[in-house]
């Protein structure tokens, strides 16, 4: 196995030709297991390495520290000494949502994916408003998006075919396609967007049929498959860790656990631009500052009256615009107490300094 295979470039080399002279090698994150990472060097060669403390300590914050699909500068250890990561090299992407909860800290993903593949079916899963926000997401991290319409076994085909034609209209840049990892449909038609060396990230909700696609495109058991509901028709969910896995054919993909929430990580740039539809219609209303409300001449009120924007559609980009508002208040309000903690951190090692220097001279005048 080479670097390359496992996605190594020309931007990658520049910068890590510092460490070189170290004589610390490349690696690729496989497995994050908590404590630990496992990690892919060239040939093939799997090592079970920990953080170093300078990378732990220069991380601003959790979203800084290295996750699956990173590239580090690794200390191989010899005899009982650990393999340790000395660097993280900078992410060319990063698909990352707002950690689950009240916190205001950025839950990474996948780093230096070129595509994110959406898995949802056509049924209880389908919810345009939830792939709305992962769209949001993936073009945040500047990925290509692709959705799969999986379990297409168990609906109707005309049920299926209007999932995917309701994705296309709202996204028509992705790439939509109706799949079944139990008759094997368009399965395959996944590995003409791998190449060696490219990186996909699968995303879904539990019991989808993320780790049963990974399995049929393997054609191997890679993940195991919990027991199928026989009313829902959803599997058992048992991915429980992101994890990278290097394809024979060519491609890598990392598979992420079942997600519940997704929570918006991303500005409010991206998120105009996702739905440039309510801004040019917005730009049409009689009064700059309108707010879409009583407003005369408002031409939103007009479009969700006539039916041409969708009262759905506009009240998820109201919640996400909020959310977004929110999001920038907390982290506003975390840099201010960060930087609040810095300033008094510095005061207490100048007043220590100056305290231990009036000792010294105390004890010793001469000094």
């Amino acid at each position: 196995m080479t670097l390359t295979e496992l996605g190594w470039n020309e931007d990658f080399e520049k910068e890590f030709a510092p460490f070189t002279k170290k004589g610390w090698v490349p690696a690729r994150l496989i497995r994050d297991n908590k404590i630990t990472y496992g990690a892919l060097t060239e040939g093939g060669f799997e090592y079970e390495v920990v953080m170093g403390g300078k990378v732990y300590h220069d991380a601003e914050s959790d979203a800084e520290l290295p996750a699956v699909g990173d590239w580090v500068a690794l200390e191989v250890g010899t005899g009982e000494l650990d393999h340790v990561i000395r660097a993280r090299l900078s992410r060319h992407t990063r698909f990352s949502r707002k950690a689950p909860g009240k916190s205001s800290e950025e839950q990474v993903m996948a780093t230096n994916v070129s595509m994110v593949c959406i898995v949802t079916d056509a049924d209880a899963d389908f919810n345009l408003r939830r792939m709305e926000r992962l769209f949001a997401l993936v073009s945040r991290s500047d990925a290509k998006a692709i959705v799969l319409v999986n379990k297409s076994d168990l609906f109707p085909k005309e049920q299926n075919e209007a999932a995917a034609a309701a994705i296309r209209e709202l996204n028509p840049e992705a790439e939509v396609i109706i799949t079944s990892a139990v008759d094997g449909e368009n399965v395959k038609v996944i590995d003409d967007y791998l190449e060696p060396g490219l990186s996909i990230t699968f995303v879904g909700s539990s019991g989808v049929g993320k780790s049963s696609i990974i399995n049929a495109m393997l054609g191997d058991v890679w993940q195991e498959e919990g027991e199928v509901n026989t009313v829902t028709g959803k599997g058992r969910h048992t991915t429980t860790a992101r994890e990278l896995i290097v394809l024979e054919t060519g491609g890598i993909l990392i598979d992420n656990p079942g997600i519940r929430e997704v929570q918006m990580w991303t500005d409010e740039k991206t998120l105009r631009e996702k739905f440039s539809d309510i801004e040019g219609i917005a730009a049409l209303c009689k009064f700059h500052d309108c707010k879409h409300g009583t407003d005369a001449g408002c031409a939103i009120r007009e479009a969700v009256g006539s039916g041409s924007l969708s009262t759905e559609r506009y009240e998820g980009f109201l919640k996400l615009e909020e959310e977004v508002a929110e999001l920038k208040r907390r982290l506003k309000k975390r840099k201010m107490t960060l930087e609040r903690r810095s300033k008094r951190d510095h005061k207490i090692k100048a007043r220590n300094l100056v305290d231990r220097i009036e000792l010294e001279w105390e004890e010793n005048p001469r000094l």
